[in-house]
């Protein structure tokens, strides 16, 4: 009897690989002849589970995004508004060393992505929709301003830009030197939009 295989799971597998090799030697480090190698398959196997590496590295772009994404929603429901607004915020900002793993590699993505349409669009959906939602969490904590109110737009490209700036300087840093920064960052935010 043949042995049955999860292709989704290997697909998964395939990507924590590219994410490991993207993370440690930048986005030149993950050629298919690496990835096959760590991830332990025969040369040409990975044709069975993607077309080439841009679609590899398309799934891994995607799975980071998708990690952010599942931070952000596994915030508790009955939380204040302010409670999940600072969920919301600290869920993407680089606080432990996944996070910071994880900006490494979508870092190298995003430099790829201005080449690639597909990336890039998929990037300005994810920004979209934290956008959208930091206003949306905004306003319930101001209560009676409108999440399209412009002071409500302000304070949520003003998060998204220290998110993404905080990222960035997580990188130059040894692995979590500045998280009490960024803990002060956004309990000072939370008290500015609440007070």
């Amino acid at each position: 009897m043949p042995k049955v295989i999860d292709h989704d799971q290997r697909r998964r597998e395939i990507v924590e690989v590219a994410k490991k090799l993207i993370a440690e030697g930048g986005f030149e480090a993950a050629t298919m002849r690496s990835i096959v190698t760590a991830a332990g398959f025969a040369n040409g196997a990975l044709k069975h589970y993607f077309d080439g590496k841009d679609g590899i590295i398309a799934a891994t772009f995607q799975s980071v995004l998708q990690e952010t994404e599942r931070r952000v929603s596994t915030l508790d429901p009955g939380a204040t508004p302010l409670e999940a607004l600072h969920g919301f915020v600290e869920a993407a900002m680089p606080l432990d060393s996944h996070r910071i793993t994880s900006a490494r590699v979508l870092l190298v993505l995003w430099e790829h992505s201005v080449a690639n349409p597909e990336l890039a669009r998929q990037y300005r959906e994810l920004l979209t929709m934290w956008r959208a939602e930091l206003t949306t969490r905004i306003s319930a904590v101001l209560g009676d301003v409108p999440s399209d109110a412009p002071t409500v737009g302000v304070l949520a490209d003003e998060i998204i830009s220290v998110t993404i700036g905080a990222n960035v300087a997580s990188l130059m840093h040894p692995v979590g030197e500045l998280v009490v920064r960024y803990n002060a960052y956004i309990d000072g935010l939370m008290k500015r939009i609440a007070g």
